[in-house]
């Protein structure tokens, strides 16, 4: 029998990565960064590769982690915030499991990146200015899945809360 992926999208700073740790943990499943894969294999940070090659070779390897992951199963899976709004990676991921889109206000997003300069698009005057804009833009495509609202949460509070809703049926 097929045990489905966990996927977990959302902005940067909602807890993608936290939270899906500790669910794989309570779990007992494999836990993937796609950033952090992406990382591993190029050997440059998100941010080099940005300044370097262009975002367009990062979207190039979002989609074919995305591509690998889908085939496999039992997996929890933290997406980089631009993976899941394109729509064939998407697509591809969701067959593949269920999806939770982690959300949170703008400053407090702010207020837990703010130290990490390893965010290239938030390398602007008015990064809180430029988070909302963002927010906005990827509303949409957000909105295609659950969303799960982690202001005032813990990690852990976070990843009990997807335990419950997640059915294993199938």
């Amino acid at each position: 029998m097929a045990i489905p992926n966990i996927i977990l999208t959302g902005f940067m700073g909602t807890g993608k990565s936290s939270v899906g740790r500790l669910l794989a943990q309570r779990l007992q499943r494999p836990f993937l960064d796609t950033d952090a894969l992406i990382v591993q294999r190029d050997g440059r940070s998100i941010a080099t590769i940005f300044a370097e090659d262009g975002e367009a070779t990062f979207r190039h390897w979002e989609r074919t982690v995305a591509r690998e992951l889908a085939q496999q199963q039992g997996l929890v899976i933290a997406t980089g915030g631009r993976l899941m709004l394109d729509e064939d990676n998407a697509e591809l991921l969701a067959a593949s499991g269920q999806v939770f889109c982690l959300t949170a206000a703008p400053q407090t997003i702010l207020n837990r990146i703010k130290d990490d300069a390893e965010r290239p698009l938030l390398n602007v005057p008015n990064p809180a200015e430029r988070i909302a804009l963002l927010l906005e833009m990827r509303r949409e495509g957000y909105g295609h899945f659950p969303q799960i609202n982690t202001e005032g949460k813990t990690a852990a509070q976070v990843a009990d809360e997807i335990v419950l809703l997640v059915s294993f049926t199938g």
